[in-house]
């Protein structure tokens, strides 16, 4: 199994390596764009903000590359959102692979802190990537932006208001969650994709 996770200057990929390591899964970290396009699987991960990933992306063409690719592809977090269509952070074009459009959390109440920080439960579960996790199983999110419902979306989630919690079109699947800081459930949905 030939696995890559995309470097470029917004991963967190130390913690999506020691998740791979827990379910016995090595992966090679790059910026080549051959070397992502021959893989068997790719991970997207990401923290950070949406316009400065989406310009480094830009810049190593890597925009180009991820569209295209016709393995099976995992965003996380931020590289969820960045395959969505556009972002409210810093009014950012993305890369258009969910139709969902990504918007800032706004506090409603004094109930909900922005950002979102810890876990909370996922639901309406329709995708493999979810074989064997239970409805209502509990994962660990940190964001100020979220998806929001749409024909790709795969999981749910509330926090204030219902947003999309993992979304799936073809072969590219997001989580908005981080399925490596999500325990045996982040493990499980890993093992997942490695299976698809």
């Amino acid at each position: 199994m030939n696995l890559v996770i995309i470097k470029y200057n917004a991963g967190n990929i130390q913690s999506v390596l020691f998740a791979l390591e827990r379910i016995g899964a090595t992966a090679t970290v790059t910026d080549d764009l051959d070397i992502i396009q021959s893989a068997d699987k790719v991970i997207f991960p990401g923290v950070g903000e949406a316009s400065t990933a989406m310009n480094y992306l830009k810049s190593k063409k890597m925009d180009q590359l991820i569209v295209k690719l016709k393995q099976p592809v995992l965003g996380i977090c931020l590289g969820m959102q960045l395959m969505c269509k556009y972002s409210e952070e810093n009014n950012t074009d993305c890369l258009g692979i969910f139709d969902e459009s990504v918007k800032k959390f706004i506090a409603s109440s004094n109930e909900i802190k922005i950002p979102q920080i810890g876990w909370n439960n996922i639901y309406h579960l329709q995708s493999p990537l979810f074989h064997q996790v239970q409805e209502n199983s509990f994962c660990y999110f940190v964001h100020g932006y979220y998806a929001s419902l749409g024909e790709h979306t795969i999981a749910t989630t509330n926090y204030g208001i219902e947003y999309s919690a993992a979304l799936n079109k073809n072969n590219f699947y997001g989580t908005q969650f981080h399925p490596e800081k999500s325990a045996s459930i982040g493990e499980q949905i890993l093992q997942n994709f490695i299976n698809i």
